[in-house]
């Protein structure tokens, strides 16, 4: 009897050394998949930021050219300096007339590269999507026009 007790002590020695071996790729690649569905959710979070401050340059500027090409530059700043970048970047606004008091709506569409958010390579792409709207101010200024000295 004491030998069989004997034997099967040896037995399982070294089975938490082999155990740990093939656990810890599978570890490996879970923890990645985390790191991965992490940083695509914050790239998310990113491209939401981005149509927030594009809207709100939008409703600062004082014409509608001015105020498209405000929210199409700040957007792209916004990405750029968060570290995401697009493949392909869309931005649309929606001005209202740009008269106070009406609503500027901005949508920013940021294609993301999968393969740079994580050490698994992942191939492909994603689109995330982002809308923003706010309110021309009340009571905002208007540009003021002179007919001349004197006046």
């Amino acid at each position: 009897m004491k030998t069989f007790v004997t034997r099967l002590r040896r037995d399982e020695d070294g089975s938490v050394a082999t155990e740990l071996t093939l656990l810890t790729p599978v570890l490996i690649v879970l923890l990645l998949f985390v790191v991965f569905c992490g940083r695509l959710a914050d790239s998310r979070l990113r491209v939401d930021d981005a149509a927030h401050q594009a809207v709100r340059a939008a409703t600062l500027a004082r014409s509608s050219s001015q105020a498209t090409s405000d929210a199409r530059a700040t957007a792209e700043a916004a990405l750029r300096q968060a570290g995401i970048s697009c493949r392909s970047l869309s931005v649309n606004a929606q001005l209202g007339g740009l008269r106070p008091g009406s609503t500027v709506v901005v949508t920013v569409s940021c294609e993301i590269g999968l393969s740079d958010l994580s050490l698994l390579g992942v191939p492909g792409a994603t689109t995330a999507d982002a809308s923003a709207s706010s309110v021309v101010d009340q009571w905002r200024g208007s540009v003021a026009t002179t007919g001349g000295a004197g006046e």
